[in-house]
């Protein structure tokens, strides 16, 4: 083996942090040093592994949207059953989110995302056979349970195993798979009443996302834990290996590890009441982390769920059909234009990955929700209107409202929340800001159709632009640019 495919030194660097190690760069024996620091093949498992959960969650909540016209003839819904379907699966977000991602902080990282993605897999087979309402909404309960759990699980297992500098694109790569997950649900739906155009086509809809689930499932198994959430419960011997495991690279770099503690953790990981997170030290990453993504859930998962009834109700392309044929003939129009509109969903969070680590968390979450104001206001304005200026103005409003979310708040909330908390009760503090966030989601779901008919989209639109606008003030009062830390990251004052 040549010289230069050796490390300068193999001999253990007492004194450092996980991250430290995650970060260090080697440096060759002729001096020269790598320009970037390229993951391993264990942050790279972790990362794929990690970014099924958001996969599911655009698949099984958007694809919702697109069943519901057949769900809705399969039981015989009614107006409030309706909305008790759109909802449960956000609801089940909203709980799992709490309770089951916050126990990442007890039994451990890995463990939890092994389990969430077991009870993903249950639950969706449950869903498949379904004979009735009550056994419908259970299983829609449990998948948003397990999905929740994802919310905080899947980000810090990304974020505490990969180099500071990235780390924002990478977790934000995970979460473009929730607008991947929304466009094959889309197409999923779209092709699936092709081959069976009846109103029991929905289950074939959901089913096939059972052996993806369970496949993960099994690749899980094969990731090493958090080292920094070994260390933050005082296993530091465990820790040191499930380091050594992560950064396994050809030639092996560092060859040994020794940790210390962060000059900073001096959070004790037995305080996990809700008053910890609204500490003098916390409060501040609380109210960005949860009440911003509480505005922006109102407007995205509205939008994205009821789209094709937006569409319907502005355009007229859809009508009130009474017969399957009508309904089947609807349902794959909505899959159409759901999927390209979804479209925008992905080009916004990738050019959120190119730009986050050079603008900024904070900068990119503001200048989001203006543009998801400005996107809302010219689909409120096409309602004055008629004809193609009509269309053009809505699907326009729509387009732009898709790319600047997920540009913005969408993915900066999801990013922030998982970052700005430390190590000790990360799990808690991140599993908190999304289960507040999915308050907005659950009511939107729930509301929606009935504001829709009460006071008409157009006044529904513009209270959502407000819930923007008070969205990127928020974010600017409480901000926290959490860019290249992790650990250290001050929770007490704004960003400069």
């Amino acid at each position: 083996m040549s010289d230069l495919s050796k490390p300068i030194s193999d001999a253990p660097m007492p004194g450092r942090t996980v991250q430290q190690y995650i970060d260090e760069i080697p440096v060759w024996p002729d001096g020269t040093q790598l320009a970037k620091l390229p993951l391993t093949g264990m942050q790279l498992r972790i990362w794929s592994l990690a970014t099924a959960g958001k996969f599911f969650e655009g698949l099984v909540v958007f694809m919702t949207g697109i069943a519901l016209p057949l769900i809705d003839r399969s039981f015989n819904l009614n107006a409030a059953q309706n909305g008790i379907v759109t909802a449960t699966a956000l609801f089940g977000i909203l709980i799992g989110a709490t309770l089951l991602g916050g126990l990442a902080d007890v039994f451990g990282r890995k463990r939890m995302f092994i389990a969430e993605m077991v009870i993903l897999a249950i639950f969706l087979i449950g869903l498949t056979f379904a004979q009735n309402f009550v056994w419908l909404i259970f299983c829609l309960f449990g998948i948003g349970m397990a999905l929740g759990c994802d919310y905080p699980t899947a980000h810090i297992v990304i974020s505490e195993s990969v180099p500071s500098r990235g780390r924002g694109g990478l977790v934000l790569g995970a979460f473009a798979f929730q607008a991947v997950g929304a466009i094959i649900g889309a197409g999923l739906g779209f092709i699936v009443l092709s081959y069976d155009p009846s109103v029991e086509a929905w289950r074939w809809m959901f089913a096939a996302a059972i052996l993806p689930a369970i496949a993960v499932v099994g690749g899980r198994f094969f990731i090493c834990d958090s080292a920094h959430w070994l260390m933050s419960r005082g296993r530091r011997d465990e820790a040191a290996r499930e380091t050594h495991r992560l950064l396994k690279r050809e030639p092996q770099y560092p060859k040994s590890i020794e940790l210390t503690d962060h000059p900073n953790a001096s959070e004790h990981h037995n305080d996990r009441h809700i008053a910890v997170l609204f500490s003098k030290k916390n409060k501040r990453a609380t109210v960005l982390a949860a009440v911003p993504w509480f505005l922006q859930d109102l407007s995205t998962y509205g939008i994205g769920i009821f789209t094709p009834v937006i569409l319907a109700a502005t355009i007229g392309a859809a009508g009130h059909p009474h017969n399957v044929p009508d309904i089947i003939h609807n349902v794959l129009l909505s899959a159409k234009g759901t999927a390209f509109l979804d479209i925008l969903l992905i080009l916004g969070v990738l050019t959120a990955i190119l730009l986050v680590e050079h603008a900024g968390r904070i900068q990119l979450q503001i200048f989001g929700f203006i543009g998801c104001a400005i996107g809302l206001s010219l689909a409120a304005a096409s309602m004055d209107f008629g004809g193609g200026l009509k269309m053009t103005l809505l699907f326009g409003g729509f387009m732009l409202f898709n790319f600047m979310t997920n540009l913005g708040p969408n993915a900066q909330t999801y990013l922030l929340a998982g970052e700005v908390f430390p190590t000790a009760i990360r799990g808690y503090g991140a599993g908190f800001a999304a289960s507040f966030a999915k308050i907005g989601a659950v009511a939107t779901a729930f509301l929606f159709p009935i504001l829709l008919r009460t006071i008409g989209t157009q006044s529904l639109l513009i209270i959502l632009i407000v819930a923007s606008l008070l969205g990127g003030i928020v974010t600017w009062m409480f901000r926290i640019e959490t860019r290249g830390v992790l650990d250290d990251v001050s929770r007490t004052s704004p960003a400069v």
